[in-house]
């Protein structure tokens, strides 16, 4: 049985949406992705590549998914490093797709240190990041790709960000196809490292995890790959507040009728944050993903 490549992404006109942002909004959505987010493209395109029999990550979530169900295809052995507090949704869809689950107190030992561990204790193993990756980066360029492919006039692209490779793979898509757009990251306010790094011209890490409801944009720092590309290639990175993602959610929900989990909602958030960037524009936000958990997703959306 030939392996399942990733699924086309969806592409959904919201024209509610769009009348309410003053905005000419175009949703590419990776909700119905095989493992419910984009990182499925990245995991994919890794453990089809890798000659190791054993792939380690570290994940919230969504990137160990992808990687858990990606390896199964190709018979690999899968281990995610997750943080306690990720979300249980999360955490047994990773032991459901058949990996192996290592669970960290952030706050005692970040993810990397445990990966540097893990690497140590299984020395034939490929350690996959989950954005600082040249193979991760080159697959979440085909979603760009696609867009191309589609024929879509865009002015704007507008992805979350939180190590970076979602927003790499982009930027290097479009450097590659000529076109005009400019690529906007959409990050959480309360872990901005990447709009800290791009006021100071160089990596900025902060020193904890943060607590915004976009779990999967809890990272310490963009990775070097993606700064190296990102520095070069985003127009900007926009800090999107606790409230604007909320917004996000409930919007995507109510006037695309779309279940987007928090950092989903980011790019939409975006376009809340500057509304004065965007507007009249043609504007293509990617929603990243739908693996919401569900007592706060419920939580969420409550009284529309």
């Amino acid at each position: 049985m030939t392996p399942t490549p990733p699924r086309p992404t969806t592409i959904v006109d919201a024209p509610r949406l769009s009348k309410k942002l003053g905005v000419d909004l175009v949703l590419a959505s990776e909700t119905l992705q095989y493992t419910g987010s984009f990182k499925f493209r990245a995991a994919y395109n890794v453990a089809s590549n890798v000659k190791q029999a054993h792939i380690i990550t570290a994940s919230s979530g969504n990137f160990g998914q992808a990687m858990a169900y990606a390896c199964s295809l190709f018979g690999k052995r899968c281990t995610v490093v997750m943080p306690t507090v990720a979300p249980k949704i999360k955490v047994d869809a990773v032991r459901e797709y058949g990996a192996e689950v290592d669970l960290i107190d952030v706050k005692k030992k970040s993810r990397l240190e445990r990966l540097d561990e893990l690497a140590k204790e299984f020395p034939h193993a490929y350690v996959a990041s989950p954005y600082d990756d040249a193979l991760v980066i080159e697959g979440n360029a085909s979603l760009a790709t696609e867009l191309f492919a589609l024929g879509l006039d865009l002015d704007f692209i507008v992805a979350p960000i939180g190590g970076g490779g979602l927003t790499s793979g982009l930027v290097k898509a479009v450097e590659r196809s000529g076109k005009k757009i400019d690529v906007l990251a959409a990050e959480p306010l309360l872990s901005n490292d990447a709009a800290q790094s791009f006021r100071a011209g160089h990596i900025v890490a902060i020193a904890d995890e943060s607590s915004t409801i976009a779990d999967g944009a809890r990272v310490l720092r963009i990775g070097d790959r993606n700064w190296e590309i990102l520095s070069q290639g985003l127009t900007a990175v926009i800090e999107v507040t606790e409230d604007q993602i909320r917004e996000g959610v409930r919007l995507l929900f109510a006037l695309a009728n779309l279940k987007a989990e928090p950092t989903g909602a980011l790019a939409l958030g975006a376009v809340l944050a500057q509304p004065d960037r965007f507007r009249g524009k043609r504007v293509c936000c990617v929603i990243s993903g739908g693996n919401a958990d569900p007592a706060l997703y419920a939580e969420l959306i409550e009284g529309i």
